[in-house]
């Protein structure tokens, strides 16, 4: 999936959220915090279920509302974590270049399992004079 721009994203949210809360406070009648509120608790799925629409207009507009703004929620949430995963992908080629290993010669993992009868520097017991 192409990556979007960050302004795009955030516009895109913040869009949601405004007419959302313009939505309610209009059809519902509710104060503009109790609106962004409810907006924000349906957008993200949390669902307190302290506000309900009461007019049919404000359930139609909150069942169309859950679709787009669960989408663009959806969207902000991948792409966030797209942007991390990106860095730390960075982050970590960046230390194998500075640390000069490549994947051939890459050192024994500190937790690998020794071979039966070996001590602490892979050497058989059995070999020590």
């Amino acid at each position: 999936m192409k990556p979007f721009k960050a302004h795009t994203v955030v516009i895109s949210l913040v869009g949601v959220l405004t007419l959302g809360t313009v939505f309610f406070r209009i059809v519902e009648g509710w104060s503009w915090l109790d609106s962004y509120f409810f907006t924000v608790v349906t957008v993200s799925t949390v669902g307190y279920g302290s506000l309900v629409p009461a007019t049919a207009l404000g359930k139609i507009g909150t069942t169309v509302f859950i679709f787009v703004g669960l989408g663009v929620f959806a969207v902000a949430i991948q792409q966030f974590a797209l942007y991390h995963m990106r860095k730390r992908e960075e982050h970590t080629e960046w230390l194998i270049g500075r640390l000069g290993h490549t994947a051939g010669d890459r050192p024994a993992a500190a937790n690998e399992d020794d071979q039966p009868g070996a001590d602490q520097n892979g050497k058989s017991s059995s070999s020590r004079s």
